[in-house]
């Protein structure tokens, strides 16, 4: 075994878990997840079928990843987060066929207690506030907060909030890193 996974776990048989992944008390991983290497899954987090985790992929207490979700490479979820998969739930009524499937883009970040209404994708390095309700797809590098979440500014890759001039151009404080912003959309000279 090339994972860690704390003997309170529950790794159900046909789960894949890339190597130096750690997986801690409580978490339950079912037949047909998929788990990248170097991921860490916190204290009661559910993987269910068909969820699909990069590399390098921090999933904090209590997240419930549901059937339709996907994280891309170095995806931070937040404490207590919630995904959802199906736009109108009925506990009488079978809708499993009807599950919208989540795509969160290499990097990205959701705070916590955010909510991820299914059937969205977010992207790459983008930048989610605590409680925030996400009801739209999300562009790369953008920073959303409140309920529903609204964008209120852009992110850089190390995920300082970065201040545009008057041509649309920003660097990162830390990397140096320079970011401009285009009909509407934030590109950087890394990607």
């Amino acid at each position: 075994m090339s994972y860690y996974a704390h003997p309170t776990a529950i790794i159900d048989p046909g789960a894949q878990i890339g190597d130096n992944t750690r997986i801690w008390h409580f978490c339950h991983l079912s037949t047909q997840s998929v788990i990248g290497q170097n991921c860490v899954l916190g204290q009661n987090v559910f993987v269910a079928n068909g969820v699909v985790l990069g590399n390098g992929v921090k999933v904090q207490n209590n997240v419930s990843l549901y059937t339709g979700v996907t994280c891309e490479d170095d995806v931070f979820l937040g404490p207590s987060m919630v995904f959802t998969n199906v736009i109108n739930p009925r506990s009488f009524v079978e809708r499993k066929h009807e599950i919208r499937p989540t795509l969160v883009k290499h990097g990205a970040s959701i705070g916590a207690n955010a909510t991820v209404l299914c059937g969205i994708t977010l992207g790459r390095f983008c930048m989610i506030g605590a409680g925030a309700v996400v009801t739209k797809d999300v562009p790369d590098f953008a920073l959303l907060a409140g309920v529903p979440a609204k964008q209120i500014g852009w992110v850089s890759r190390l995920g300082h909030r970065l201040e545009l001039d008057k041509e649309g151009k920003a660097t990162c404080p830390e990397s140096g890193e320079q970011y401009w912003l285009i009909g509407g959309c934030l590109s950087s000279n890394i990607f």
